[in-house]
C-alpha cells in the first residue's frame, strides 16, 4: 500500500501550525503563522477574525509549497485534513459573512459580572446540569451576552435573526467553504455554556434565559465526519475533504491515546487543561470540576472530566519577562535545582483568578514565605512548583469525584523539557508521567481524527503507536516526605485565602 499523509491545521492562541503527517505519525511538513492579540482594556482580549483566517491559509500554503518542492510525486497522496483550534474563544458574523466584532478569546474577562447576574438569578444548577460547566467568563456564552448588552450592531443583528455565532472551527469551516457550511463539533459545542452535553443539542431554555434565543447556531455532528471540502484559497487543484476538528486540548487528549478509564493528559501551555477519561459522571459534580466531552467518533461520544487551570506557562513568562528574573528558558532548571526545597517560598499565580477546583476570579497573585534570604531561585522554584500543586489539587478531585486513582497521567506542551518539574509532579502524584515525545499532540491528534474521518482507519485499535524510543517516562520517588509536605503547606495558604 502507498503511503498516505494528512494535513493538519492546529489553530491556536498565539499562531497557527500547518503539519503534514504520514501515516504513521511522522512529521513531514511544519510551518507556523503568528497570531495577534488585542487587549482594549487590560482585562479585554480580542482577536481579528479574518487574520485568524489568514493565518490558516498562510501557514496551509507555505506547508503545502515546501511539500510539492520536497515530494513532486507526491501531492495526490494527501487524503484530508483536519483542524484543532482554540477553544471558547468565538465570532460572531452577519449573514453576508462579515465579522459583527473582533472575535471574543477564551482569555478574556470582560464578563464578570455577566457571571455574578447569573448566579444571582440561580441558574448555576442548571447550567451546570445541562451543560456540565460552571459559570465563568471562560466560556463563550457570557461573552455573548455581554456583546448583546452592550454592542448595538451585535444586539441589532442577534434580535433580527441575522447573527451567526461559531467558535474558531466553525468560523474556518465557514470562510474555507465558502459560506457553505455551518456546522461544529461535539467537543467545542461542549465549551459554549449553551449546549446540553447529554441530550447532545443546544439548550433553548438557557438560550431563552440568557435573551439570545435568536442568534443562529451551527449544526452539531461528531469530532470525526465529513465537514465539506476546500482549496484553501486555491492552493490546492483539488478540493481537500475536512474529515476531523476537535478543540484542541481535546485534541491532545485523542493523540496521548488516553482511552482508558483513569487515564488523564495535561496540557501545560499558558494555562493548563487536565481531562481525565471517565466512565461514571454525575450532572453535578462536588468539586468544582467541568464535565465534557473528549471526543467523539461516528456512534460513540466520549465523555470526560476536566479541571482548568489559568496560569501555567504564563506564571514562567511573567517572571521572565516583568521580573527579568532570567533572560533564557535554558536558565530555569539549573535555577530551580539549585535549592534542594523551596525554603517555605510559594507562589500563588492568581493573575486571572484561579480555575479548578476553587473558580476564584477574583484573587489576585501572591507570593509567600520572603525573607531577606530570598533569591531569584526561590521565586523560579516557587513558580514552577505553582504548576505541580495546581496539578495535584485538580488530580485529587478528580479521584475523589470518581473514586478512581489516576493509573498514569500523559503530558505535554513546552514546559514538559523541564526535567525538574516533571519529576516533581510525579513524585508529587505518585504516579508515572508520560511524555509521548511529540511536540505537536494536538495537530496529532486532529490528523487521528480526520484519519478515522476519511476511513484511513477503520477504528482506534488500528491508529498508529508513536515510535517508543521517543516516549520519555518519569517514575514517581515514594519516599518524598518534603514535597508532600510542601504541598500541605500549599493547602494551607490557599485554604487562608479562601477564608
Amino acid at each position: 500500500m502507498s503511503k498516505s499523509y494528512i494535513l493538519s491545521i492546529d489553530q491556536g492562541t498565539s499562531g497557527t501550525k500547518a503539519i503534514i503527517f504520514d501515516e504513521f505519525g511522522t512529521v513531514i511538513i511544519k510551518t507556523i503563522e503568528p497570531l495577534k492579540s488585542y487587549y482594549p482594556t487590560p482585562s479585554f482580549v480580542e482577536q481579528d477574525p479574518q487574520e485568524i483566517y489568514e493565518s490558516v491559509i498562510k501557514a496551509v500554503k507555505n506547508c503545502i509549497k515546501k511539500f510539492n518542492d520536497s515530494f513532486p510525486e507526491e501531492k495526490h497522496k494527501i487524503v484530508s485534513c483536519g483542524i484543532s483550534n482554540q477553544r471558547e474563544t468565538f465570532v460572531l458574523w452577519d449573514k453576508n459573512g462579515k465579522p459583527l466584532h473582533n472575535a471574543v478569546v477564551w482569555q478574556c474577562k470582560r464578563s464578570v459580572e455577566v457571571c455574578e447576574r447569573l448566579k444571582e438569578n440561580n441558574l448555576e444548577e442548571n447550567i451546570q446540569t445541562s451543560t456540565g460547566l460552571t459559570i465563568d467568563p471562560y466560556f463563550s456564552a457570557t461573552k455573548v451576552i455581554w456583546l448583546y448588552e452592550n454592542n448595538a450592531t451585535v444586539k441589532k443583528a442577534i434580535d433580527k435573526g441575522e447573527a451567526y455565532f461559531g467558535t474558531v472551527d466553525t468560523w474556518l469551516l465557514y470562510k474555507l467553504t465558502n459560506g457553505s457550511v455551518f456546522k461544529t463539533e461535539y467537543t467545542n459545542a461542549s465549551r459554549t455554556l449553551f449546549y446540553n452535553i447529554y441530550n447532545l443539542e443546544w439548550d433553548a431554555s438557557l438560550l431563552k434565559a440568557f435573551n439570545i434565543d435568536s442568534l443562529n447556531l451551527p449544526e452539531v455532528t461528531f469530532s470525526s465526519d465529513y465537514f465539506g471540502d476546500s482549496t484553501f484559497e486555491n492552493t490546492l487543484s483539488i478540493a481537500l475533504p475536512i474529515t476531523g476538528i476537535i478543540g484542541d486540548s481535546q485534541a491532545a487528549f485523542f493523540g496521548e491515546e488516553c482511552f482508558t478509564n483513569g487515564m488523564a493528559k495535561a496540557t501545560l501551555g499558558t494555562g493548563s487543561s487536565i481531562l481525565w477519561n471517565a466512565k461514571n459522571l454525575n450532572k453535578i459534580t462536588d468539586n468544582g470540576m467541568l464535565t465534557t466531552i473528549g471526543w467523539s467518533l461516528e456512534g460513540q461520544v466520549n465523555y470526560a472530566l476536566e479541571g482548568v487551570i489559568v496560569s501555567c506557562g504564563s506564571t514562567i513568562e511573567w517572571l521572565k519577562n516583568q521580573l527579568a528574573i532570567f533572560t533564557s528558558y535554558d536558565q530555569i532548571e539549573p535555577m530551580a535545582t539549585f535549592l534542594e526545597t523551596n525554603e517555605d517560598v510559594y507562589l500563588v499565580p492568581a493573575f486571572s483568578g484561579m480555575g479548578a477546583p476553587y473558580w476564584q476570579k477574583e484573587w489576585k497573585a501572591s507570593i509567600h514565605g520572603l525573607t531577606f534570604g530570598t533569591t531569584k531561585e526561590h521565586l523560579v522554584r516557587a513558580a514552577l512548583e505553582s504548576i505541580a500543586f495546581q496539578l495535584k489539587d485538580v488530580i485529587f478531585s478528580i479521584e475523589k469525584e470518581t473514586k478512581t486513582q489516576l493509573k498514569e497521567l500523559k503530558v505535554n506542551g513546552g514546559i514538559t523539557a523541564n526535567k525538574f518539574l516533571m519529576q516533581f509532579i510525579a513524585d508529587l502524584l505518585k504516579t508515572p508521567i508520560t511524555n509521548m515525545g511529540i511536540t505537536d499532540v494536538s495537530a496529532w491528534g486532529a490528523a487521528l481524527i480526520s484519519g478515522l474521518g476519511v476511513k484511513l482507519w477503520t477504528n482506534i485499535d488500528e491508529i498508529p503507536k508513536l515510535p517508543a524510543d521517543k516516549i520519555k517516562k518519569y517514575q514517581p520517588n515514594l519516599n518524598s516526605e518534603n514535597i508532600d509536605n510542601s504541598y500541605l503547606n500549599w493547602v494551607s495558604i490557599l485554604k487562608n485565602k479562601i477564608a
